[in-house]
């Protein structure tokens, strides 16, 4: 079942996170959280003057918003919909980048990997909450923005837990 999150100038304008409050706290609320993993999109309709070439993720402050709502639910990339492609998109708000007509986003490397790392330590620690002990997902998230992690880097944080 796909969850979706609707922005419009607005919310994001004003940082209103109340349209995803509306759908996220709910999920909390049941307790199960887990049970929505990766079905959750965001539906962005930001109206821009017409010959504005930017995308998205470049408007100051539609990264913004994003900001904020990385700030109150900071595991969130849990619940995106990564074969939609949620995930990179989220990262592009978060993760300075540039685009490439022929390779498409290309990510700053050493801010993707703070991101990726600080994403790993929150949803290790998230998800152990949750009772959801094995790595694969976090090991399927990193493999998602190009990165390995060996078993022996979760063993060694999953000590910490």
């Amino acid at each position: 079942m796909t969850i979706t999150i609707t922005l419009n100038n607005d919310s994001i304008y004003s940082l209103d996170l109340s349209s995803a409050l509306a759908v996220i706290e709910p999920l909390l609320q049941e307790g199960n959280i887990s049970s929505h993993e990766q079905q959750l999109r965001l539906e962005i309709n930001y109206e821009r003057v017409e010959n504005d070439p930017r995308e998205l993720s470049e408007i100051p402050e539609v990264r913004l918003w994003f900001v904020r709502l990385d700030a109150k639910y900071p595991w969130l990339p849990f619940l995106l919909d990564w074969k939609a492609g949620e995930l990179a998109r989220y990262a592009g708000m978060l993760v300075p980048h540039q685009f490439s007509s022929k390779e498409g986003i290309q990510y700053n490397p050493e801010a993707l990997e703070i991101f990726l790392m600080h994403k790993i330590f929150i949803l290790s620690d998230w998800l152990h909450k949750q009772n959801i002990t094995s790595p694969s997902r976090l090991k399927s998230l990193a493999q998602i923005l190009g990165y390995e992690l060996d078993d022996a880097f979760f063993e060694m944080i999953g000590k910490s837990n």
